[in-house]
């Protein structure tokens, strides 16, 4: 699978040339070989961010400077009325789709207060392995976070002293007769935990494509040679009441041209080997 853009991740400090930037051209011309980060929505109080994947959002050990926090500080800080960036929910490095960020203390207590009252709508994209049968699958499994023997912090299915997590999966395509058979799910957080998608479905026995962490290493050394060189996790719709408006703020964004790649020529080798059930 020749032709799939790669992902690079480049760490840069936010210095006085990218104060003031549009975050999509500051973007655009410090993270080479990611896709150009987007705007989707914005007014005085938030707005809707398109994150690529291979973006660190908040500063951490090991990725302190060049991140999408600090390029929406020099964005802050360069208009006409500054203001100061709250980044309302998380997405991690490899993760790309839709990030919300607050602009004014007010939008950000109220946008809080939505995702803790479960009045947002965020769904996702995701590419695991394995064919999975159900159109509809409501998960409740209870995760807990711990250290590994090397030192490194994971999350973990553990029923004795896990907080609640809560997915739905609907089933949006099956390849199967793909080696293995893989599975496009859309899945629905009812709850935020840390790594909740995938550690739901490893558990499940569906590793999600690329996860370095939770995922299958085997296949994710396969997958990397066919061009898919990352996490298959994208944050493609997000729907809540906006914090100051009586409406509903709706954005979606298209899965980037990596994984829409990868999955066209999913089907071109379906459609070349028999049709399948895709």
């Amino acid at each position: 699978m020749n032709g799939l853009s790669k992902d690079v991740v480049n760490h840069l400090a936010v210095d006085e040339a990218g104060e003031g930037q549009r975050v999509d051209n500051f973007l655009l011309r410090v993270l080479k070989g990611v896709p150009k980060s987007h705007i989707y929505r914005e007014d005085e109080h938030l707005l809707v961010v398109d994150k690529p994947a291979g973006v660190v959002v908040h500063p951490a050990r090991g990725h302190s400077a060049g991140t999408l926090a600090q390029a929406l500080a020099g964005r802050a800080a360069g208009g006409e009325e500054p203001w100061r960036a709250g980044i309302v929910h998380r997405l991690d490095r490899d993760t790309s789709g839709v990030l919300l960020v607050a602009k004014r203390r007010a939008a950000l207590l109220a946008l809080h207060a939505t995702l803790r009252e479960g009045h947002a709508d965020k769904r996702y994209l995701v590419l695991v392995k394995g064919r999975w049968r159900d159109a509809k699958r409501r998960v409740e499994l209870p995760l807990a976070k711990f250290m590994t023997g090397g030192g490194e912090r994971q999350v973990r299915v553990e029923h004795a002293s896990g907080r609640m997590a809560r997915t739905v999966f609907y089933r949006r395509r099956i390849w199967a007769e793909a080696t293995p058979p893989l599975s496009l799910l859309e899945a629905e957080l009812a709850t935020g935990r840390t790594h909740q998608i995938r550690v739901h479905l490893t558990h499940l026995g569906f590793p999600l494509a690329g996860d370095d962490k939770y995922g299958d290493f085997a296949w994710n050394r396969a997958l990397a040679k066919q061009s898919l060189k990352r996490m298959f996790l994208h944050a493609w719709r997000l729907s809540l009441p906006h914090p100051t408006e009586k409406r509903v703020l709706t954005v979606e964004s298209p899965l980037p041209p990596d994984l829409a790649e990868f999955v066209a020529r999913l089907d071109e080798a379906q459609h070349r080997d028999g049709d399948g059930d895709g």
